[in-house]
């Protein structure tokens, strides 16, 4: 089980500068994460990689957060865990994002202790396992 700097974090963010700061973020919180421009690139990782948490931009090119979300969810129903990360307005679409699959949601612009949280409820179980 990983611990919170052996935890394997896929940043699915197409965005240049949202992927610089959020890859910034973790790494002051400890982790370190790979990253994919779009959804295919999310699914594609996926079949290379184990990863445990996936952070999933919504509005991306080629396939979005929702769709990769869905897919994921029928790909591998045991995980990995999914926080979408998005500028749009939680009201509009937080409860779609559970519908899809999603763990947690997070409003943009991310502070970096909700970001932390939000990974410590989605993983929380496998955490604790390791302490």
């Amino acid at each position: 089980m990983p611990t919170r700097s052996k935890l394997n974090i896929l940043l699915a963010e197409d965005n240049p500068v949202n992927q610089m700061t959020a890859l910034i973020i973790l790494k002051k919180l400890g982790y370190r994460a790979d990253t994919a421009n779009n959804g295919h690139e999310v699914l594609l990782a996926l079949e290379d990689h184990p990863y445990d948490l996936v952070l999933m931009d919504i509005q991306m090119p080629e396939m979005d957060g929702i769709e990769a979300t869905k897919i994921i969810r029928k790909r591998w129903p045991q995980g990995p865990k999914i926080i979408v990360v998005t500028a749009f307005d939680p009201e509009i679409c937080r409860d779609l994002c559970y519908e899809v699959g999603a763990d947690d949601f997070l409003n943009k612009p991310v502070k970096p202790e909700e970001l932390d949280a939000a990974i410590e409820r989605s993983m929380g179980e496998v955490f604790k396992a390791v302490s």
